[in-house]
């Protein structure tokens, strides 16, 4: 581990100061896009004013002789629009694939400055990120790159999920880390083709009554997970997402997976199709009613100090911060979605 006084220093001469806080940015859904069709390239700009964040990716779902094209893609759709607010990622190969190294070298040379966060598949523990920290101080401060690249992480092995505590404090480039439910599901030998959501014979039986047929109660596979995640950036101070759920048939399973990550911490989650990213935009911005009675909580007491009744509940300084999390998500959401402002009458 570095010392405190190095753990901020630059890793390369004439790289960019790394960040001591991330920016405050709404990242409810990272839209995938296939950059290598080019019909999907060209709704690119109108795409970017409906999500948070669009991803150039160049891993699984790319087809091996596509790999190039894809890049290439991604460059030159990047190069080309104006994203505004919305973030620029892009998810890279593997770090044991034959083509990373380029995905690295030209997209960092041909648009570093608009890039955010390059997405790292299948992280194993901190010495993966180590090395694309190094190797990106050193292309910034060959490029010129004026602000650094962050680095987002994909739990998706079981060697990751056990070193995770040290993969969110690896670097002060992390931004965050998503699930990756489906390598992860073949990793621990699980059994099941499902990509994220609930199995059907994940279950817990209600207690035997006499004869009668005995209610099941279907759990989530990837409570545990997601928790260990959770706790692992929030203590780190980076960004929890979900991940991607594979079924586009069923949207209510969808919805519900994206409400379980919500409520215990994550801020976003992957949209992989046009349809989820309305789910995604209803389930992780907060629900108004609750907004509503955040905001009486931190009207009756602004400072959070003591104890005071709201609507009958008793609320205190544990209190006052749930409702500041929930009053400053808002907030942000109202920046960027107008009818969500109004909903939130902020």
């Amino acid at each position: 581990m570095k010392p405190p006084r190095q753990f901020y220093q630059p890793l390369a001469i004439g790289a960019p100061e790394p960040l001591r806080a991330l920016p405050v940015r709404l990242e409810r859904m990272i839209h995938f896009v296939p950059p290598h069709i080019e019909k999907l390239r060209a709704k690119v700009p109108e795409l970017a004013r409906q999500v948070d964040v669009v991803l150039g990716n160049l891993e699984d779902a790319i087809p091996i002789e596509a790999k190039e094209a894809a890049r290439q893609g991604f460059i030159a759709m990047a190069a080309a629009t104006d994203f505004g607010a919305t973030g620029l990622w892009t998810r890279i190969n593997a770090l044991n694939s034959p083509w990373v190294l380029d995905d690295i070298g030209e997209i960092v040379a041909a648009v570093g400055n608009k890039l955010d966060v390059i997405m790292l598949p299948k992280v194993d523990g901190p010495w993966d990120i180590h090395y694309l920290d190094q190797l990106l101080a050193q292309l910034e401060a060959r490029h010129r790159i004026t602000k650094p690249i962050l680095i987002h992480a994909i739990l998706e092995t079981a060697q990751g999920v056990n070193n995770v505590e040290a993969i969110a404090l690896a670097s002060p480039r992390m931004h965050g880390m998503s699930l990756g439910p489906a390598d992860l599901a073949a990793s621990r030998a699980m059994k099941t083709t499902r990509v994220g959501g609930g199995h059907p014979e994940y279950k817990v039986l209600a207690d035997a009554q006499n004869a009668e047929a005995r209610p099941s109660f279907q759990q989530d596979l990837w409570h545990y997970t997601i928790a260990k995640m959770v706790d692992a950036c929030a203590a780190a101070g980076i960004k929890p997402l979900y991940g991607p759920f594979g079924d586009f048939s069923d949207p209510a399973a969808c919805e519900a997976q994206f409400r379980n990550a919500f409520l215990m911490g994550c801020v976003g989650g992957w949209s992989l199709h046009p349809s989820q990213i309305d789910i995604a935009k209803k389930v992780f911005s907060p629900d108004p009613v609750e907004v509503a009675f955040a905001k009486k909580i931190v009207d009756a007491m602004p400072d959070g100090a003591g104890a005071v009744m709201v609507d009958g509940k008793m609320q205190d300084d544990a209190t006052w911060k749930q409702a500041k999390v929930l009053l400053d998500l808002a907030r942000l959401v109202a920046a960027k979605d107008p009818a969500m402002a109004a909903r939130y009458a902020l």
